[in-house]
């Protein structure tokens, strides 16, 4: 993995912890970030020695947003492709074949909460807060806030925090739906790193397939999404891991899995 300016890796037994490192600019996405995450996740996504990801941010937040003072220097046509950049690393993330847990340390507003959305699973810190400021600012939400949040809060909820620019706490959040689990400050990445190596220590090639049934399935109609998951089922039932796995459950021991 090469060195980056804003961001800090390490892979902890199969774990990526990735940070977000601006601390300085509570951890704000610029140009460069955005760059350098979209990099970072094709370099995870063909590493076989990566099987999860944790997402978190240095210092006292995960992301509190876009970076305002570039963005505010920007045109028209550059403020648009500033956008689209943005939703291309979120959808990156997004589709990605291996499992991102977003550990949101703190604020986690405007694209820091478009970052976490589009995690897999979203854990947070008791003091982490939630939102999508962005009509305070005279804009909206443009790195895919205005689809990913009302398909985890739905439609009214969404558009009550979108329309007033609400800025909720971790238990808020959680009870919306826009965050899975919520411990205190000090033990959120060690439940993020513990719920990653449960994670792990599945088949790979069947959490990677589960992903994208879900993922493909979730906007179309029952009997599309069912027709996902079948095929989605092919690759791990033809799978080495498919039969240890189910050797092992008859023998009633641990699976040792071995793809990547």
């Amino acid at each position: 993995m090469k060195n980056y300016n804003t961001l800090l890796f390490e892979n902890k037994d199969g774990i990526g912890i990735l940070k977000i490192n601006r601390p300085d600019a509570l951890n704000a996405l610029n140009a460069e970030v955005l760059t350098e995450l979209s990099e970072i996740f094709d370099e995870i996504a063909t590493d076989g020695d990566v099987k999860a990801v944790i997402l978190t941010g240095e210092g006292r937040a995960f992301v509190a947003g876009a970076d305002i003072a570039a963005m505010s220097k920007l045109s028209v046509i550059d403020g648009r492709a500033f956008m689209i950049k943005g939703q291309a690393v979120m959808q990156k993330i997004e589709t990605i074949e291996k499992p991102v847990i977003a550990a949101v340390n703190g604020f986690a507003l405007g694209g820091g909460c478009e970052l976490a959305m589009a995690c897999d699973i979203r854990f947070a810190s008791e003091k982490a807060k939630f939102g999508q400021p962005e009509v305070g600012l005279g804009i909206i939400p443009g790195f895919g806030g205005t689809q990913r949040l009302p398909r985890l809060v739905g439609k009214g909820m969404a558009k009550l925090l979108i329309f007033g620019a609400e800025i909720i706490g971790a238990e808020e959040a959680k009870s919306i739906g826009l965050v899975e689990k919520v411990f205190p400050p000090e033990d959120l990445l060690a439940e993020a790193e513990k719920f990653a190596a449960l994670v792990v220590s599945k088949a790979p090639i069947a959490v990677s397939a589960a992903k994208a049934a879900i993922n493909n399935g979730l906007n179309t109609d029952l009997p599309t999404g069912v027709n996902f998951e079948a095929e989605a089922l092919v690759a791990p039932f033809g799978s080495a891991d498919r039969i240890e796995g189910m050797t092992a459950f008859l023998e009633k021991r641990a699976a040792a899995f071995t793809s990547k």
